[in-house]
């Protein structure tokens, strides 16, 4: 990659946890889009709602932490289709539940999955990918996001316009099922990193690492300013991409047609974003890209939903909503790796980013809950503001890392 040209290595690692990632995105997404439905025909309060975007998060915490651990203790690789093939699993069981507390138990077990994908793709990909480009790649690997929530809004739209919604949203969830064929690609082509088999030799002789070592000077303070960061960034992104299809709909009075263009141009800006947040952590440092995405989130996302513009603003401003929202994203993957020795990477990575999914998983419950008092777009932007910056203070707090070759 140095010199311009990936080697066959980094094409299928990369190759597996953008899939990986993308995949996982569409089986998250499509609850966003069926909040609505669900409201409707079963009657929920925008709590009930909230609460069930909330379990998959919180869960995922725990999820990112446990694929992690086993990341570290037996492989990158092997976690990875696990976790792939049990987040598609239990989207499908969604679509079959018959009861609130069903969808609610389905919802939470995805969660366990959804939380490991990205623990084991990201610090895969971040031990193979050069540390010149590993910003990059990483912030690639983080569009592949954009493509599920693309490829989750394509079948919103489709499946909402030929079928009654109350069959459409079951047929939404049970097409979730299709990324467990991407586990047969990652079994057959993906190898371990080197520096990872590397540290294996040498762990085969000292003994395995502990993973208590994260809470442990010098890296606690690794941890916990991870753990804000990430805190903030969810909370603030999952604020606002949990209920704005809602928002769209109850409040700006849009058809499922009209809310999908919308969508479309937020998810476009979201692509741009994870893309340039990548290139910029490279040219600018991790720190900075942190900060510039993160001020430019919470001005975004407060204008966006707690000013009054006409549906001509509004689509416009949707690119920069998901731009800026998307692109705090792209350096977490490359700082995370750079900052955690290879014996306990993954356990560190899996820990810092999904306490902050735990903590951020709260905001969608908060915000259906104070809707209940204030419109839903300012209950929008009063989470999406606190979450952004409370990023903006953790990044301001972080030490740089770029560049940083990685060994064993």
């Amino acid at each position: 990659m140095s010199d311009g040209k990936w080697t066959l290595q980094e094409r299928r690692a990369f190759t597996a946890c953008f899939g990986g990632w993308a995949l996982d995105a569409m089986d998250v997404q499509i609850y966003s889009f069926v909040i609505p439905t669900l409201i409707a025909s079963w009657g929920l309060s925008r709590g009930q709602a909230g609460a069930l975007g909330t379990a998959a998060l919180l869960v995922s915490a725990a999820g990112g932490w446990f694929a992690g651990w086993s990341a570290d203790r037996y492989g990158r690789v092997l976690t990875l289709q696990i976790a792939i093939a049990w987040f598609s699993v239990f989207t499908f069981l969604s679509g079959l539940a018959q009861s609130y507390e069903q969808l609610f138990a389905a919802r939470a077990l995805l969660g366990f999955g959804f939380g490991g994908e990205w623990a084991a793709g990201a610090v895969l990909l971040g031990e193979v990918i050069r540390p010149e480009h590993r910003g990059k790649a990483l912030g690639m690997m983080q569009a592949g996001w954009a493509v599920g929530w693309g490829a989750a809004a394509i079948l919103y739209a489709f499946f909402f316009t030929v079928l009654p919604a109350e069959t459409a949203w079951r047929v939404l969830f049970l097409a979730g099922v299709l990324p467990a064929v991407l586990v047969f690609y990652v079994r057959r082509y993906v190898e371990e990193p080197p520096v990872y088999l590397a540290s294996k030799v040498k762990l085969a002789v000292s003994g395995p690492p502990s993973w208590r070592e994260i809470f442990r000077p010098p890296l606690l303070k690794v941890t916990l300013l991870g753990g804000l960061l990430g805190t903030g960034a969810q909370g603030g992104y999952y604020a606002v991409t949990t209920w704005l299809p809602t928002f769209l709909r109850t409040e700006r009075k849009l058809s499922v047609l009209d809310s999908a263009g919308y969508l479309a141009v937020l998810i476009a800006g979201s692509f741009c974003g994870y893309l340039s947040g990548g290139f910029l952590a490279d040219r600018i440092g991790r720190r900075l890209g942190f900060l510039v995405f993160a001020i430019g989130a919470g001005v975004i996302a407060v204008t966006y939903t707690m000013i009054p513009f006409g549906n001509s603003a509004m689509l416009l401003l949707g690119f920069p909503l998901g731009f800026f929202a998307s692109g705090v994203f792209s350096g977490m993957g490359a700082f995370f790796t750079e900052h955690f020795p290879t014996r306990v990477r993954g356990v560190g990575q899996g820990f810092a980013y999904n306490i902050g999914r735990a903590v951020g998983a709260m905001f969608p419950t908060l915000v259906g809950m104070l809707s209940a008092h204030i419109p839903l777009g300012e209950a929008i932007g009063v989470f999406a503001a606190i979450g952004y910056a409370t990023m903006a203070i953790a990044a301001f707090l972080l030490p740089e890392t770029k560049g940083k070759v990685l060994t064993a």
